[in-house]
């Protein structure tokens, strides 16, 4: 006999009517702000992954994760982007998803404002070799500075032309990136409210080195099939348990989970 399994009722995200029109039982972006709250840290930043999937773990679609992602998806993206100090990713997603720096609203960076934040949170981007494009939408469409973490054998000319674009460039003593070094250069900045949004591999190695607290992941109700990666690849597995903070559901068969690590106090 199973024990202890209950059903999870489909609660409702946001729905619409058939002319549209959002009808009640709603979630409001304040709810929302609430639901993903970051908690209280102190040190160490809190590190939280964002990724969207297809039912049968597909993370991208030729490529690219927008395929996958809905309104609902889109809206908690945003959300999520707004409460945070700062946007991880890795260079390889950057150029494959075409990033630009953060994008808020009026309003959005008011409410950042009210609270004692800047009004845009950076993009930092982790590439050990400084491969990245200068004249690229991440350095010439972007509020404020991108920061990039770069490898201590990257390429002079590269980061050179990086500053020259803008770019806020940390060089580490170590060729590679490592986590340590990644939480030690945000904290040190202050800032403590961390977005990763990729990719696989970045995820994978946060995972192997012990740096993830959450993980908010939407499943998008589509099969791709393919050879597609999932979120998160590593040499080897590394299991990280993680407790159901919470499950919100769409109408259109979209679902959003929020994991949360416990850890010790």
């Amino acid at each position: 006999m199973i024990s202890h399994v209950r059903r999870v009722d489909n609660g409702t995200y946001f729905t619409s009517n058939a002319s549209g029109e959002l009808v009640e039982p709603a979630l409001t972006d304040d709810d929302l702000r609430e639901l993903y709250g970051y908690p209280p840290t102190s040190g160490r930043p809190w590190v939280r992954a964002n990724f969207v999937s297809s039912i049968d773990g597909a993370a991208s679609v030729d490529g690219k994760s927008g395929g996958l992602g809905s309104e609902a998806d889109r809206r908690v993206f945003r959300i999520l982007r707004e409460l945070a100090d700062a946007v991880v990713v890795g260079a390889g997603t950057a150029r494959a998803e075409n990033y630009g720096g953060v994008s808020l609203d009026a309003e959005a960076r008011a409410r950042r404002q009210e609270r004692g934040a800047p009004h845009t949170p950076p993009v930092v981007v982790i590439s050990g070799r400084a491969d990245l494009d200068a004249h690229s939408r991440l350095f010439a469409e972007t509020a404020v500075p991108t920061i990039v973490i770069a490898g201590a054998n990257a390429d002079k000319e590269r980061l050179s032309a990086l500053e020259s674009a803008g770019a806020d460039v940390v060089r580490t003593d170590t060729s590679h990136v490592t986590t340590t070094v990644l939480l030690e250069t945000l904290a040190g900045r202050g800032l403590h409210h961390i977005l990763c949004e990729g990719g696989p591999g970045l995820f994978g190695r946060l995972c192997a080195d012990d740096g993830i607290d959450e993980l908010c992941s939407t499943v998008s109700p589509v099969l791709v099939g393919g050879q597609a990666p999932r979120i998160s690849t590593s040499p080897s597995p590394h299991l990280v348990p993680m407790t159901r903070e919470h499950i919100l559901a769409e109408d259109d068969g979209t679902l959003l989970f929020r994991w949360v690590r416990s850890r010790p106090a």
